[in-house]
């Protein structure tokens, strides 16, 4: 009988994936600082929903804590509740539509809500007074992108009925930008314009000095004139720029990288196809090598065969269908071996792969990117 109690016992702590993300807190800290400076005096509020981007929720939450953001914005109310669960004291407002019962939930973890309709803002003055709470609130108005929020021509019913509340404390008005990332701004203007209409009437009904913030990346590059009160910084806070049309009036660097390392090496012969379907094959003996990585970690499968990796420096090509945990990549007749860095976002000498380039090979846009990275994925923090 074998006797396993002469074997070391292995903490999972202990145990990492080769395939990681490499997150630089220093390059973050960076580029919170330029775009506070950029849009100063306007108020910041980190976007850190989806994970902050994939980056790790908790652990940027608590950078953007240690570096006195105004305000932290995320998605939904479990990353709300996630935050505060990990001693997050910033304001928090949840950006997307809640439900009714919802709200106790809300008001417990002293998270600031959307209010995205009368119905809705009726709904949370009544049961904070049945708590006996004061509801902070963010109202929602609708100038062009047909989601939630009431549109800008009814704000003004929505805004008196706002003021007559008697348990909710409006702290802020604001919108969404549709297009602020593209060369053409002319509806990003016409938004701005509806906007300020809503602003001005606000102004005139609520005797307290309220925050009105509208501008998200594209907008913080392109139109200062938009910065009001308050700035939501999403992609550019990461590093990443949200078209290739927007400019780049702020220097921004990318904090992520994404790498493993060679697993396996062979000799892959003519006529012998790689991977699912066989979509691809040489006419020579080529040497390749397997890398632990694939759609289950976000390498999406929509990139077999035009996705490329660095090793040594060097570029190589990945060839066949992108598995769910394994990737194949042809290195001629160059050498690799087991264990070798390889780098699938970053750079490496004066090689370089950009989370836009691994967009284009999916036929996606770069936020897709960062937020389908898999939390099965470790992510390991350095400054």
């Amino acid at each position: 009988m074998n006797n396993y109690n002469n074997y070391p016992v292995i903490s999972l702590d202990d145990i990492i994936r080769p395939t990681q993300l490499i997150i630089d807190l220093k390059v973050l800290k960076e580029n919170f600082n330029k775009i506070k400076q950029h849009v100063k005096p306007a108020r910041v509020m980190p976007i850190l929903k989806a994970n902050a981007y994939g980056h790790g929720l908790v652990r940027i939450a608590q950078l953007m804590q240690e570096l006195n953001a105004d305000y932290i914005g995320v998605a939904v109310l479990e990353e709300g509740i996630l935050l505060r669960e990990t001693g997050i004291k910033l304001p928090i407002l949840v950006l997307g539509g809640i439900w009714g019962n919802q709200i106790p939930i809300f008001l417990k973890h002293n998270l600031t809500m959307t209010a995205s309709s009368i119905e809705k803002l009726n709904q949370i003055d009544e049961i904070a007074g049945k708590m006996n709470i004061k509801a902070k609130v963010h109202l929602k108005i609708d100038t062009g992108m047909e989601r939630i929020g009431v549109h800008y021509y009814n704000a003004k019913n929505f805004l008196n009925a706002a003021v007559k509340t008697k348990n909710v404390i409006i702290e802020g008005i604001y919108s969404h930008f549709a297009n602020s990332e593209k060369g053409d701004l002319s509806y990003t203007k016409l938004q701005l314009e509806r906007f300020q209409e809503v602003i001005w009437y606000a102004e005139k009904i609520f005797q307290e000095k309220l925050i009105f913030h509208i501008s998200n990346s594209g907008a913080i590059l392109q139109m200062p004139e938009a910065n009001l009160d308050m700035v939501r910084p999403g992609i550019m806070l990461y590093g990443v720029y949200p078209s290739n049309e927007v400019k780049k009036t702020v220097e921004v660097k990318s904090a992520l990288t994404w790498k493993s390392i060679v697993v396996y090496f062979k000799v892959i012969k003519p006529n012998h196809p790689v991977g699912y379907g066989s979509t691809w094959q040489t006419d020579h003996n080529i040497r390749s090598v397997t890398i632990p990585v694939g759609y289950g970690d976000g390498y999406m499968r929509s990139m077999s065969n035009k996705a490329e990796v660095i090793i040594r420096g060097k570029r190589y090509p990945v060839i066949g269908t992108i598995s769910m945990d394994q990737i194949v990549v042809n290195i001629e007749n160059d050498t690799a071996y087991n264990g070798d860095e390889v780098i699938l976002i970053g750079s490496d000498g004066n090689s370089k792969i950009t989370v836009e380039e691994m967009a284009d090979w999916a036929g996606t846009i770069p936020y897709e990117i960062l937020t389908n990275i898999n939390t099965r994925v470790p992510r390991v923090y350095i400054e």
